[in-house]
């Protein structure tokens, strides 16, 4: 018969592979995070006003970032959803919170959120600051209360002298400035597409020409997909996710406008070769569907954005796109 002790940590173990939660990722991103732009990026990142980067704030904002402690049962950490082995998203279809709890939505990759504008599928949060605590105190995910964070957060030296010396204090403010940071930190450029683009026509191949001349004209993928992050950080229906012909809520539940029903923000193209499955509910799981899908013009949906045309592509042509998407994560 097992000890007490080791009885008990089995059935911990259990109970946890039993809700698919498993260990917390390790942090294997690069230890020195850059703030210059990498090649495809023609700007710097900027910090907004009192979230200035320093080393100390970032740091510390990476350790949260991977710390359980903020989870109502210490089973989840930001980076339970957003894997850097998965470019910093998620395996699954739809994460899973404490208890099991399965998220509403695919987790989005957290790379160049810098760079970016609107912040989720839905445009819930205008900055980095606004959404760093949403997970935290939503009940399907790390269900935890803001105001039990800082307690515990306040219970030992290891992280109020850690915000006493980045922010001169701990409070509700500081630590959504000290994730915030670290995730704007978090670049991914400098793919053979953003080397080709420069004068580097020896970093594609072929077919990979091939798919950004179809990616340019024909199959209309810029009409979404542009600019350094190869997304208008708009937001757009294309069916994913519609029951009958009756599309979710999507932007429309921010808004209050009837007209943006069904309107999911542009995901960029950036690391995709890491982030299955895609769509904002999870539901194409390789990027053959995802080109198959766009093909036929998306699902039938009344209120489709008019962007969204099907387009005649051969297999080769598909194969052609798959393999431009897979050259922007490259290095």
């Amino acid at each position: 018969m097992l000890p007490r002790a080791a009885s008990s940590t089995l059935l911990l173990a259990a109970a946890t592979l039993w809700q698919g939660l498993g260990p917390i990722p390790r942090d294997t991103l690069p230890a020195e995070l850059a703030l210059a732009p990498p090649l495809g990026f023609p700007d710097a990142l900027v910090a907004p006003a009192g979230n200035e980067f320093t080393a100390e704030r970032t740091a510390l904002g990476r350790a949260l970032f991977f710390d359980p402690l903020l989870s109502r049962d210490h089973t989840v950490a930001c980076a339970s959803c957003h894997q850097p082995e998965h470019g910093m998203a998620d395996p699954r279809a739809r994460s899973l919170g404490v208890d099991g709890k399965p998220s509403r939505r695919n987790a989005p990759t957290l790379f160049n959120r810098g760079h970016a504008s609107a912040q989720m599928w839905d445009g819930a949060a205008e900055s980095l600051e606004e959404q760093a605590l949403m997970p935290l105190e939503n009940p399907d995910e790390m269900a935890l209360p803001v105001d039990e964070a800082l307690a515990r957060l306040r219970t030992g030296p290891r992280y109020a002298q850690r915000f006493e010396a980045a922010y001169g204090g701990l409070s509700r403010d500081t630590l959504a400035k000290a994730l915030a940071q670290f995730v704007r930190r978090l670049q991914l450029g400098d793919s053979p597409v953003d080397r080709f683009r420069a004068g580097d026509v020896s970093g594609l191949s072929a077919q990979e020409r091939t798919g950004m001349w179809l990616f340019e004209s024909r199959a209309g993928c810029w009409r979404c997909h542009f600019g350094p992050n190869f997304s208008d950080e708009r937001f757009h229906a294309t069916g994913i996710g519609a029951r009958d012909g009756v599309p979710e809520p999507g932007r429309a539940a921010i808004t209050g406008d009837p007209a943006d029903r069904g309107r999911f923000k542009t995901a960029s193209l950036r690391g995709l070769a890491f982030t299955a499955p895609y769509m904002h509910d999870g539901s194409l799981a390789t990027l053959e569907e995802v080109v198959d899908f766009y093909a036929r013009g998306g699902n039938p949906l009344a209120s489709a954005d008019p962007n969204l045309q099907a387009f005649d592509a051969s297999p080769d042509d598909r194969a052609a796109l798959v393999a431009l998407l897979k050259a922007l994560s490259r290095r």
